[in-house]
């Protein structure tokens, strides 16, 4: 849903944090979009006495940034304020006794918490007199010492990188799925070219209120459901490299393998999660994602670490598109970042490292173009 621009908004909203044994790193970027419409959560430190407990969440909204931000403000303290969330306590939760009965629990807590968000929403003036019709994807990861606990609505998704594979990955909520399609038609829906009344592109989301009206049906049986899927599960310190959240905007051009491969390699060559992201974000827009992108990366001890032959390697791909670069620019002084990047992909690039992408240098040949503008303005 919505237009696009011209040219791609490149500018990126990053942040990075670490603590209770995790670092994170988070960056956005609007890309072709008119709007950005993307909002994400990230939060080390439960209140209470959950202080080794963290929560993520990736919010990718359409027709409307308003559902995707009251979301980010308000999906966990919902899922915290539950009858069900305050029935527990973080040592009964990390111990071994009762712990199937406390995952059903935090289960019971995360959907109520998904459901009672979305109701509260419907109440909001600007969505109660029809003026605002936005809605939002979500995927969330509330990670205790001992669990994770990684929810989705709609087709954002979550991964687990373990042991260098994508071993846990959230399903997209596609109007299509057969049991999505089912409920969309008994509530008296329909679903052309791939889309709720062949509108929506999404057949679980928060918001959207027009399409979670049918009388008689509880909010599950609706068009659109604001139930999540849940996954629980144990944490392996020696095996859990990474988790990735991310809206559809990065896995539209990469499956699930690819961004694994792909972030390992990174953290091969720095140890700073928002150039990790950024290369991420980059890449995705180089190989035509069209939408808003965001990324939440979380790194865990048993993540890859910086490697000095596979720094200098990447050392040396820089050098190669710096020179090159600066050689483009002293021919077209006014050759943007694409222009540039077109002309070096029909390169043959000397020595270039086997998993090194051209398009994730998209932020460090903008970097090489402003030091070169910077040179000529004072001369």
């Amino acid at each position: 849903m919505g237009g696009f621009l011209d040219k791609p908004k490149t500018e990126k909203s990053q942040e990075c944090n670490e603590g209770n044994g995790l670092k994170y790193g988070v960056v956005s970027m609007q890309g072709w979009r008119v709007e950005m419409e993307d909002s994400h959560s990230a939060v080390i430190g439960l209140p209470g006495d959950f202080k080794d407990w963290s929560f993520f969440a990736v919010f990718d909204g359409h027709c409307g940034s308003t559902v995707s931000t009251h979301c980010a403000d308000n999906l966990l303290p919902t899922i915290i304020d539950t009858d069900d969330f305050k029935k527990i306590s973080a040592k009964s939760a990390d111990s071994d006794e009762g712990n199937n009965e406390i995952e059903s629990i935090i289960r019971r807590a995360i959907h109520a918490g998904f459901l009672k968000l979305d109701e509260t929403m419907r109440q909001m003036p600007c969505v109660a007199n029809g003026e605002d019709k936005s809605g939002s994807t979500a995927v969330s990861a509330l990670i205790s010492p001992t669990h994770f606990y990684i929810a989705n609505c709609g087709d954002s998704r979550a991964v687990l990188c373990r042991n260098g594979l994508a071993a846990v990955c959230t399903m997209d909520h596609k109007p299509t799925v057969a049991a999505e399609k089912k409920r969309i038609q008994d509530a008296g829906g329909s679903v052309m070219i791939h889309r709720v009344n062949g509108s929506l592109a999404v057949s679980r989301a928060l918001g959207d209120f027009e399409y979670k009206s049918v009388e008689g049906r509880g909010p599950t049986e609706q068009l659109v459901s604001p139930a999540p899927e849940i996954y629980v599960e144990t944490r392996k310190p020696e095996e859990d490299q990474f988790l990735v959240l991310a809206c559809d905007g990065i896995w539209d051009v990469m499956t699930n393998d690819d961004l694994c491969q792909f972030i390992r390699h990174q953290l091969t060559i720095t140890d700073d999660l928002t150039k990790v992201c950024s290369a991420v974000v980059d890449h995705c827009l180089f190989k035509g994602s069209r939408d808003n992108m965001s990324i939440v990366l979380i790194t865990f001890p048993a993540a890859p670490k910086p490697v000095p032959e596979d720094m200098e390697r990447e050392k040396k791909f820089e050098e190669h598109i710096e020179k090159r670069t600066i050689e483009i620019l002293n021919d077209d002084p006014h050759a943007e970042a694409s222009r540039i990047l077109q002309i070096l992909n029909d390169e043959d690039i000397p020595d270039q490292p086997q998993l090194s992408v051209l398009g994730s240098k998209r932020t460090f040949i903008e970097s090489v173009i402003a030091s070169k503008n910077e040179s000529s303005d004072k001369e």
